[in-house]
């Protein structure tokens, strides 16, 4: 079932030269049909190391667009090129790409259609370097949300993610932010649509390559994740109308 899907990886990237190609190199081809990388204006060579690996989809912007951003562009040229599937890896090497087969035979076999690597099933997270801090914001910003948007997700914020095309379709991600809570408002669009969203236990590694927001850009985000839940809630409870879940 799972070889007459469509299978396309996007990756949103951001100075990721130092980890793209062993990122790459882990992609489980030939399963994988096509891989866009979305170069967001970085100042390092991660989109000439992208065209030497011989990455069939190579995009740069002109000009930096943000996280979400990056990710809208991603998923439109997934669209374009009428992919099944699409998975969304990052190039850090954060998240490894061998659960790829995985998290699609959950989609392709109409089990999920949505699929998260989530680091907190296990005890992966601070096994793999996650900060203390992190990992504590997460589980209070994660209790918070499940309260408020009446799921019963371990984690919202991992950037491994699957989707069938046809959330992506049915839902308007590019009404969403240009910054880190695209990914938590995507997250509300596609609950909102009552998909069903599986998850998955995800290894992580946290290192000095590895890509990660600094402390302050953590706060606004947690800040980004409480405003978020909130809209969802009152928009569930027809209290309010918050114009991206519709």
């Amino acid at each position: 079932m799972i070889n007459s899907k469509k299978i396309v990886v996007v990756m949103p990237a951001y100075n990721a030269s130092e980890t793209l190609e062993k990122t790459y190199n882990e992609i489980p081809f030939p399963l994988v049909d096509e891989v866009i990388l979305v170069d967001d204006h970085g100042s390092d060579n991660t989109y000439e190391i992208a065209k030497s690996l011989g990455i069939n989809h190579v995009i740069r912007h002109e000009y930096n667009k943000g996280y979400g951003g990056n990710q809208k562009t991603c998923y439109d040229k997934a669209l374009e090129l009428k992919a099944d599937i699409v998975v969304m890896l990052h190039p850090d090497y954060q998240y490894t790409p061998k659960l790829i087969e995985s998290m699609c035979y959950l989609i392709a076999n109409d089990l999920y259609p949505v699929v998260l690597g989530s680091r907190i099933l296990g005890k992966g997270a601070l096994r793999g370097g996650m900060p203390t801090y992190k990992y504590i914001a997460n589980r209070i910003l994660t209790l918070f949300q499940n309260i408020l948007m009446n799921q019963k997700l371990s984690e919202y914020h991992t950037g491994f993610r699957a989707f069938s095309s046809d959330v992506l379709k049915n839902i308007n991600y590019n009404n969403n932010s240009d910054d880190f809570i695209f990914d938590n408002q995507m997250l509300a669009q596609i609950m909102f649509k009552n998909y069903l969203i599986g998850e998955i236990t995800c290894p992580t590694k946290y290192f000095e390559e590895a890509s990660s927001i600094n402390f302050q850009r953590s706060s606004v985000y947690g800040i980004g994740v409480i405003i978020t839940s909130i809209k969802y809630f009152l928009t569930k409870t027809k209290i309010i109308s918050w114009k991206i879940l519709k």
